[in-house]
């Protein structure tokens, strides 16, 4: 199946919208109040909901941006988290001498799990969602809903119906000119985008075959304490638990898969075949995730994408890309081809965490907002794909990823709510749905 990588577009300055206020005020200003698109100089503010290493990350990269960019408000599900991220930014700040950006009162600092609604009710232009994934269609719809330009980092859900929404608000985002930019960083990085570029052009011939590594050591984990519920337990360690992860398939190797599939000009795999399990994360305590998958990927004109990922300690580590053509070759991390086009990328990349911020507020006030939304969700359905097909031991197709009415991901208000059951999929007993 082809999909095409979706392109920037200007929001217009005479939108209906707009004109209504006009007519109706006879005021510019009112254009500006009914448009998300912030064109030129002024303050834009900013919320972020999850402020926890990525998200705390995300705000200060927001800061850094333009020196009109203000960190408005916060929310986290807890309360230590949140005063913890939070005092990171408001020292990182001050260590770039951006510390009059930082505007977080107490007021403006919200705790638990509906936290986002009250970030959004502060009247912020922009929100960053950084909160364990299983929330995040919820928070993308209710973001584009208020009329918030939105940064989603990845993965954007953990399940099909997931998937679905995020699809629906990401349309509803570009009918009302907003941007939402995805944190899937590689399509940020200037060495990537050359090397893409060049594959794309067709300098290694045909591609073949895509191998993709992402195998590392194991990442943390906080100790229970006694005053946990345990949904909170669960939402503490999220990481380990597939409704709020997606597993690291989706939680980490995604940034290889979404690699993968750019490479091919965003056409995804047709099918994928996968295996995977517990080999040595057996505890209870790391919920019912996997600690390695393997991903025979099938696309229709014939390529094969072979990706393995592993969070194990004490094992081999590889993270990169290695691209197989007809006329050559692709070291990805490398930025570097070998075979009948030598080339290698000499100049220096941007940091690209800083580099998707960078693009995300310049367009805004360039009036053009950026929507990463078709591939943000393409690149999740295929991770989800090969989980699929690891916890089933099945051959899932495209169609039938995207079709699933397996929803994992329950409707979490309280912290009174019923934690999901744990239970660890078994290939060839789990059955696909």
């Amino acid at each position: 199946m082809s999909i095409k990588k979706p392109s920037r577009r200007s929001f217009l300055k005479t939108s209906a919208t707009g004109a209504a206020a006009v007519a109706a005020t006879g005021s510019i200003s009112a254009l500006r109040a009914a448009s998300p698109v912030h064109q030129g100089g002024g303050k834009l503010k900013i919320g972020i909901v999850g402020v926890g290493g990525r998200g705390s990350g995300a705000a200060i990269q927001a800061i850094m941006a333009d020196k009109e960019n203000i960190l408005y408000a916060a929310g986290d599900a807890f309360a230590d988290r949140m005063e913890g991220g939070l005092n990171g930014v408001l020292a990182s700040a001050t260590e770039a001498g951006r510390e009059k950006q930082f505007q977080v009162p107490p007021e403006r600092r919200f705790v638990g799990i509906d936290a986002l609604d009250e970030v959004l009710a502060t009247g912020i232009d922009v929100v960053l969602l950084a909160t364990p994934p299983g929330f995040r269609p919820m928070q993308i719809e209710r973001s584009v809903e208020k009329g918030v330009h939105v940064f989603a980092e990845k993965p954007v859900a953990v399940d099909a119906p997931g998937i679905r929404r995020v699809e629906a608000a990401c349309k509803l985002a570009k009918a009302k000119g907003l941007s939402v930019v995805s944190g899937l960083c590689y399509r940020y990085h200037d060495g990537r985008r050359a090397v893409v570029q060049k594959l794309q052009d067709g300098a290694i011939g045909e591609i073949l075959t895509i191998q993709g590594n992402y195998m590392t050591g194991e990442l943390w984990f906080r100790q229970v304490q006694p005053q946990w519920n345990d949904l909170q337990k669960q939402v503490r360690n999220w990481l380990y638990y597939t409704y709020l992860s997606g597993d690291h398939i989706a939680e980490q190797h995604i940034h290889t898969l979404d690699m993968m599939a750019w490479i091919k000009g965003d056409v995804y795999p047709s099918a994928v075949v996968s295996m995977g399990g517990r080999q040595k994360r057996t505890d209870a305590k790391y919920g019912n995730v996997y600690d390695h998958f393997v991903n025979n990927y099938e696309w229709e004109d014939g390529t094969r994408g072979i990706s393995q990922c592993r969070q194990q300690n004490n094992t081999a580590r590889s993270v990169n890309e290695f691209v197989f053509g007809t006329e050559g070759k692709a070291n990805i991390f490398r930025h570097q081809l070998t075979g009948k086009n030598e080339w290698r990328y000499a100049d220096k990349s941007r940091n690209m965490y800083q580099a998707e911020h960078d693009e995300m507020f310049r367009a805004l006030r360039a009036g053009k907002p950026i929507n990463n939304g078709e591939y943000m969700c393409n690149s999740t359905l295929m991770a989800i794909m090969g989980r699929m097909s690891a916890y089933t031991g099945k051959r899932v197709t495209w169609k039938q990823a995207h079709e699933s009415t397996e929803e994992l991901m329950p409707n979490l208000l309280t912290w009174q709510d019923k934690a999901p059951k744990s239970e660890i999929s078994i290939p060839g007993v789990t059955k696909f749905s």
